[in-house]
């Protein structure tokens, strides 16, 4: 398994074996997406309270989920370029930046879009709020940081620091709704009593699971996608980049 994973973070390797996975991410996320948007919207009972507001619940929660998956992904994989050196682990990191930048920045629109009819105002200085907001900011600065140096491994090193710092936000936004009182309302599906009896119906729960797993995949195919561009950008100069040009160019 370990001779598998070194031979993958071969920057070579991983653009040739990349190319093949990426199908096997891209039309799963399809599909899923259109039989969970389906669920939740159409089939998917209406809200007792919220009426069907709610329903845009099945873009929000899973954003706001990816928002911190990939940010642990982005923090984990600049801690493993640190100290092992690893090329391809700083190439995730960086790839996986703006996608989950987008990810957060989907949260808190879709949020707001949530809240004005629940709260009547479009953004409140609550604590989930405010920290997923500084987990959009954490974002910018590595890529902002990543952007300011001309040395790729000084800017690897300097951003991952900074990843791995702000890391202490990710159970901040988990843990908010129980440590302070808040207006957001409390997780649903947050342990595995939760999962095995939500507090959500069944036909509100599923299509939730699979718009998750649906943005997984999509964040899987979108960072396979650039991981392969910036590989070609930092192995320009290598023999193997140059035959690949060619290829292409045929």
């Amino acid at each position: 398994m370990w001779k598998w994973i070194q031979a993958f973070a071969s920057p070579q390797n991983f653009y040739r074996i990349s190319k093949k996975i990426i199908p096997w991410f891209l039309y799963p996320f399809i599909a899923l997406t259109l039989v969970g948007l389906y669920w939740g919207l159409v089939i998917a009972p209406i809200d007792y309270q919220q009426g069907e507001s709610y329903r845009i619940m099945f873009v929000h929660v899973p954003a706001a989920w990816m928002s911190m998956f990939i940010y642990i992904v982005l923090a984990v994989s600049g801690g493993i370029g640190l100290i092992w050196q690893i090329k391809l682990a700083n190439v995730v990191a960086k790839v996986s930046a703006p996608i989950g930048a987008s990810f957060t920045f989907l949260a808190l629109v879709t949020g707001a879009v949530w809240g004005k009819p629940m709260w009547g105002t479009w953004w409140v200085w609550d604590a989930r709020l405010t920290s997923e907001l500084i987990l959009l900011f954490l974002y910018l600065a590595y890529m902002s940081l990543g952007n300011a140096f001309d040395n790729p491994k000084t800017a690897s090193k300097a951003s991952s620091v900074l990843a791995i710092v702000g890391l202490i936000n990710i159970p901040i936004i988990h843990y908010s709704v129980t440590w302070w009182n808040t207006l957001h309302q409390g997780a649903s599906v947050s342990s595995v009593e939760k999962i095995a009896a939500p507090a959500i119906h069944p036909d509100m729960l599923m299509p939730l699971i699979l718009m998750s797993i649906s943005f997984k995949l999509l964040y899987g195919a979108l960072m396979l996608m650039r991981a392969r561009d910036e590989v070609l950008i930092r192995e320009q100069n290598m023999r193997w980049v140059k035959n690949v040009i060619m290829e292409d160019g045929k």
